[in-house]
C-alpha cells in the first residue's frame, strides 16, 4: 500500500470515528424490520410506520404517511404524523384512543424512511437529489455525489435549509472540516436541504 493510500485510509477511519463521536444523539436500537432513526427524527410524507396497539390487532398495522402528512387508522380516521417524532405520534395516538379504551399502550416504529431527501448542486461530479435512510453529514452527501470537481470552491459551500416560509443559509467550509488541527465543522443535514458547491 502506498503512503498516499495509507494516509487516505487513516483519514477515512478518523473521519468516521469523529462523526460518531460528535453525533448529538445516537440512533436507538431498532427492532427487527425497523431502521435505526435518532430520537429527534421527524416523520415525513411517504415514510412507512408500524403502529401497534397492545392487545388490539384490528388497529395495529403498517401504515404509509400520505403526501398530506397524515395516516389513516381504524376508529381514528386521519391523524397528522408528518412533523412529529415517533414518540410524539405515539402520545397523540394514545390520547385519541382513550375515547375507545381505558389505557391504550401504543408503539410507533419507523420501518422505512422515504421523506429524507437532499439535493447537491454545483461543482460536484454527480449533482442531483439523494434519498437518505439515516442521519447524514455534508461530507457524506458530497461523497455520495462523487466528490468535488477540480473547480469547486470548497471553503464557500452553502446549505439552503427550508425554514417555514423562508430559506436559511448555512455556510460550510470543507477545508476546515477535514483539517487535523481544526475544530470539527461537519454538519448533519435535514430533509429538504440543498447543498450548493460554487
Amino acid at each position: 500500500m502506498t503512503t498516499g493510500r495509507r494516509i487516505l485510509a487513516v483519514a477515512a477511519v478518523l473521519l468516521v470515528s469523529a462523526v460518531w463521536a460528535w453525533a448529538e444523539e445516537p440512533p436507538r436500537a431498532a427492532p427487527p424490520g425497523a431502521i435505526a432513526v435518532p430520537g429527534d427524527y421527524k416523520i415525513g410524507p411517504e415514510d412507512l410506520l408500524d403502529v401497534a396497539v397492545w392487545n388490539n390487532t384490528a388497529i395495529s398495522r403498517a401504515v404509509p404517511v400520505r403526501p398530506d402528512g397524515k395516516i389513516s387508522l381504524p376508529l381514528l380516521n386521519d391523524v397528522q404524523a408528518a412533523g412529529l417524532t415517533p414518540m410524539q405520534l405515539r402520545e397523540a395516538l394514545a390520547k385519541k384512543l382513550t375515547d375507545y379504551m381505558p389505557t391504550p399502550e401504543v408503539s410507533v416504529i419507523v420501518k422505512e424512511v422515504h421523506s429524507f431527501k437532499v439535493s447537491v448542486l454545483g461543482e460536484v461530479k454527480k449533482a442531483g437529489q439523494y434519498e437518505l435512510k439515516s442521519r447524514t453529514t455534508v461530507l457524506d452527501v458530497v461523497a455520495l455525489a462523487g466528490g468535488f470537481t477540480e473547480f469547486a470552491a470548497r471553503s464557500r459551500i452553502v446549505i439552503l435549509r427550508p425554514n417555514g416560509t423562508s430559506v436559511k443559509r448555512v455556510s460550510f467550509n470543507y477545508n476546515k472540516a477535514i483539517a487535523p488541527d481544526a475544530s470539527p465543522e461537519d454538519l448533519f443535514l435535514q430533509p429538504g436541504d440543498v447543498v450548493v458547491v460554487p
